[in-house]
């Protein structure tokens, strides 16, 4: 069985979140919806053996616990602080494309597949960004899954995944994939919602 490797660009994925849940569940819950690390992660990989799983994203410093649950379960996580420097988002993701240009390097006799969280399909045309880096990867014999939301991924970069490899729309797991926190005090009484376990069967695999 072949390898996977996961690379996690947590603030695209949480951002287009945020939206889904509001045309899902409506806009007061925009902001109490969260992603579960641990049911993503699962359908990232599918059941396949991880060979290394990489997460970048920005955060405030009091949400640090919230990563140690990704760390937990054996992703390495990179993060900037919010405020922290300037060009934050540029600088998480080229931390993503290192690490996925290091693997493409040093698995070259042996690629595996590589499973890509995210919807940022942008600057192709200028042979950066990650839709370009995947297809460095493909090129070198790795095979391609993209999972994302429908709504928020570049739709080339959607097409061309779902030409030469398998996209995965976070959409048809949605109830996995987050769940609610309670609503914070002076807020509409709300109750939370928990994540359900996802159905890996409607899950389809490159």
């Amino acid at each position: 069985m072949e390898k996977v490797f996961i690379y996690w660009d947590n603030s695209n994925i949480y951002i287009s979140t945020q939206q889904v849940a509001a045309e899902q569940e409506g806009d007061a819950v925009r902001y109490r919806v969260r992603l579960h690390f641990r049911n993503l992660l699962e359908l990232a990989h599918a059941g396949r053996e991880i060979e290394h799983a990489v997460a970048v994203g920005s955060i405030p410093p009091e949400l640090r616990h919230v990563w140690n649950r990704l760390e937990n379960e054996g992703a390495t996580v990179h993060l900037l602080e919010r405020g922290a420097i300037q060009g934050r988002e540029q600088g998480v993701d080229q931390a993503l494309q290192i690490a996925m240009m290091r693997d493409a390097f040093d698995y070259n006799v042996d690629p595996g597949i590589a499973v890509l969280l995210t919807g940022d399909g942008s600057g192709f045309d200028d042979g950066v960004g990650f839709h370009a880096d995947l297809e460095r990867m493909r090129r070198r014999g790795w095979r391609i899954e993209v999972l994302s939301w429908r709504h928020s991924c570049n739709r080339r970069m959607r097409e061309w995944a779902q030409e030469h490899g398998t996209f995965i729309a976070l959409d048809d797991f949605y109830n996995s994939v987050t769940f609610l926190e309670p609503p914070a005090p002076g807020q509409p009484i709300a109750a939370p919602r928990h994540a359900t376990p996802p159905d890996l069967s409607r899950r389809p695999v490159e």
